[in-house]
């Protein structure tokens, strides 16, 4: 891939990329979600190295921490304010900035589809504003995409995986696996099955899709030597140094400056 010409900057710029509690996050919702996947597979096939019931306890014992980390820890980490210079309404315009697919980043998606046939340098999909001390944003444009999908397979395997667990679940007194069930039977004969079996085939899906996440995120997306400082900034030490312009561009106070006197 050709590779962008522009030189480290002078000074280096350290900044923090990802608070303790992020790193935490994402590193409860890996090895949940490595849990989910590999006790997940031996039951529906029957794997021969782990006994059933042992299997099936270590998924029970995963999915909390698989939705806690995804469901409460990291929105927390989105829209918290604590120990950032922004307040509550600005985590909301930037959550929109960071997160979703925007025209900026199909932009720079064509870019990164043109650079991979040779054509034109990879674009910058961290953007670091220099004056206001935060990420403009910092996610590849494609992962913006998988977020979108995963959050869907995140909700599948959640509400399929209640009446997996009981089909008769009704916390409370409330029937929430005959809900569940009753909806499921509007599709299943869509697909000439039933209910319980459009669930579990649910189920399984989203299985897929995760380990699919994982081969486009770290097989290819993450198989660049230049992004690695990304895995030693989630998995260590939570910090980048801004002066190494690989994939980084940093909007400076000199150039904001420039452009407010040109106006």
């Amino acid at each position: 891939m050709v590779r962008s010409a522009e030189k480290p900057a002078s000074r280096r710029m350290v900044v923090e990329r990802y608070t303790w509690l992020e790193r935490v996050t994402h590193l409860v919702h890996l090895l949940a979600m490595f849990t989910l996947l590999i006790t997940g597979f031996k039951i529906y096939f029957g794997w021969d190295f782990m006994e059933f019931h042992t299997a099936r306890t270590l998924h029970m014992i995963a999915v909390p921490f698989f939705l806690v980390a995804n469901w409460l820890l990291v929105p927390y980490n989105v829209f918290s304010c604590e120990g950032q210079r922004l307040c509550f309404r600005d985590r909301i315009r930037h959550f929109r900035e960071s997160y979703m697919f925007g025209e900026d980043d199909a932009e720079r998606l064509f870019g990164i589809v043109r650079n991979f046939f040779g054509k034109g340098k990879y674009p910058a999909f961290t953007v670091y504003d220099e004056r206001k001390g935060h990420y403009v944003t910092k996610l590849h444009p494609l992962l913006k995409l998988l977020i979108i999908l995963e959050s869907t397979a995140i909700a599948v395997i959640a509400i399929t995986g209640i009446v997996l667990y009981n089909i008769a679940w009704a916390p409370l007194g409330i029937p929430i696996s005959g809900w569940i069930l009753s909806a499921a039977w509007y599709i299943a004969p869509l697909l000439n099955i039933d209910a319980l079996g459009l669930i579990r085939l649910g189920h399984l899906l989203a299985g897929y899709w995760f380990v699919f996440e994982l081969v486009v995120h770290v097989g290819i997306l993450e198989f660049d030597p230049d992004v690695w400082k990304y895995h030693k900034a989630i998995f260590w030490s939570g910090k980048e140094d801004l002066s190494d312009r690989h994939f980084v561009k940093v909007i400076e106070e000199k150039d904001q400056k420039g452009v407010m006197e040109e106006h």
